[in-house]
């Protein structure tokens, strides 16, 4: 394993300090020469795996598995659920080969061209009578095989049977139950449309480059079911066939629960076709902001679209609206959130700069996420607003915030302008389909995932997160 490169040590290198969530961990001098040692860091021993674990638990450092073995192929079945997309599901097949793989056709309009591409290449055909979805279909097609490890792979996604297997070596560690890669869009046309490049280059579906052990607050909290690798014991009832979106969401954080572990594997990348429409690409953004409402019921506040102090919420809102008292409440914030963070860190001068830098970073994101739920999550309360003066002020802040985070920051980033729209009409979307869900769903829980997460009151607990 190696630790992660933003992980901070402190005191001689005793203390770590970094992860998602932000946690503090102290180490026992024999466990300080392991982690100090020149990387990779080789795990040997009983005492060396019990560090493992709690460093690749809490994201402080990520395994390094190019060395251990790939399962066999046999051991693997790939289930490849499908509608009326014979094409991609062609494109799909011939990168598997030559892996088993099950295509569950969930009632296509035209099953025979699904059954004539699933033939030619050499992969079984389960045909359901009624449309399941796409958690339903894979739960069919789950049901079908006796094979010990199952990989989710969906039509429209193209990853190849040695890339796939890639994957398994995270089964290596039998706590790892479900490891995906990192999905990215590509546009198949020639001439890519604005939209299309926008979706390619900041996919909601990619997780980024960093490798991760998902768990609530992390930097990676779900992982999309695009493509995704399981044991079949572990899965339990599988996906809820009642979501027609966010089943992986629900799937995951289940299984989180159930005290699995699940790790995103970056090294290995999965290519995930854009829509070939504004509107069916807004129509799908649109559906996942509708999903919201079910995750609420099902899982609480682990859906909350942000996470801060009460009095960090209030410093940044006031922040937002230009309030006279933004000054006062961000003070207020930055003392209330050192205090919390300060027993947790090393006496003397070290520990009060690495407590200042915690708590500018936490002061910094709570205005970040107080931006975003005015521009996505809140965006119809906002326009409500824009009838006050605060209201109004609050919203340009917003506006401007956004235009200076849509500054192309990577190779291969859209034109600014085409990124500005691009974010601009995803969070509209998003938006829109948040509220619906929870318009329908009228219960109290559901509207949970329109509120932030606010921590338990008290000083913060040595390893707990800080202003996350």
């Amino acid at each position: 394993m190696r630790v992660a490169p933003d992980v901070r040590r402190l005191a001689g290198g005793s203390l770590l300090v970094g992860g998602t969530p932000l946690t503090t961990l102290r180490l026992s001098a024999a466990a300080a020469r392991m982690v100090g040692a020149a990387p990779p860091i080789e795990v040997r021993g009983a005492m060396s795996a019990t560090i493992a674990d709690r460093l690749l638990a809490t994201n402080l450092a990520y395994p390094e598995v190019g060395c251990l073995p790939r399962h066999d192929a046999t051991e693997l079945t790939v289930v490849v659920p499908v509608r009326d997309r014979p094409e991609q599901l062609d494109r799909c097949l011939r990168a598997l080969a030559p892996l088993t793989c099950v295509v569950v056709d969930d009632a296509s309009l035209r099953p025979g061209r699904i059954a004539e591409v699933t033939a030619r290449h050499g992969a079984r055909l389960l045909s359901l009578p009624e449309n399941l979805g796409p958690g339903g279909a894979r739960n069919a097609g789950v049901a079908h095989i006796d094979t010990p490890l199952v990989a989710f792979v969906d039509s429209d996604v193209v990853i190849d049977a040695d890339r796939l297997l890639d994957l398994t070596r995270h089964l290596s560690d039998p706590q790892v139950a479900l490891v995906g890669p990192r999905v990215r869009g590509v546009a198949r046309e020639q001439q890519a449309r604005w939209f299309q490049r926008f979706d390619a280059a900041r996919s909601s579906l990619d997780q980024g480059d960093q490798p991760a052990a998902v768990a609530r607050g992390s930097r990676v909290a779900w992982l999309p079911s695009a493509c995704l690798v399981a044991r079949r014991a572990t899965l339990g009832d599988g996906f809820d066939a009642a979501l027609r979106a966010g089943e992986d969401v629900d799937l995951v954080w289940r299984m989180l629960r159930r005290g699995h572990r699940v790790r995103y594997a970056p090294e290995v990348i999965a290519e995930h076709d854009v829509r070939g429409s504004a509107r069916t690409w807004l129509g799908r953004v649109f559906t996942y902001g509708g999903s919201g409402a079910a995750l609420a019921e099902r899982h609480g506040d682990t859906v909350a679209p942000a996470a801060f102090t009460r009095l960090q919420g209030l410093a940044a809102f006031s922040v937002l609206a230009r309030s006279r008292l933004a000054t006062p409440l961000v003070a207020a914030a930055a003392v209330a959130t050192y205090r919390k963070v300060r027993p947790a860190l090393p006496a003397g001068r070290e520990g009060s700069w690495e407590t200042t830098r915690i708590t500018a970073h936490a002061l910094t994101g709570a205005v970040g996420q107080a931006r975003d739920l005015t521009l996505r999550h809140w965006w119809p309360l906002a326009a409500a607003g824009l009838l006050s003066r605060a209201g109004r002020r609050t919203a340009a802040t917003a506006v401007v915030l956004e235009l200076a985070a849509c500054v192309p920051t990577k190779a291969g980033d859209p034109p600014y302008l085409a990124r500005v729209a691009g974010r601009r009409l995803h969070d509209l979307a998003y938006g829109a389909g948040l509220w619906s869900g929870v318009l329908r769903a009228r219960t109290r829980q559901s509207a949970r995932c329109l509120a932030p997460r606010l921590p338990p009151r008290g000083r913060l607990r040595p390893g707990a997160p800080a202003g996350r």
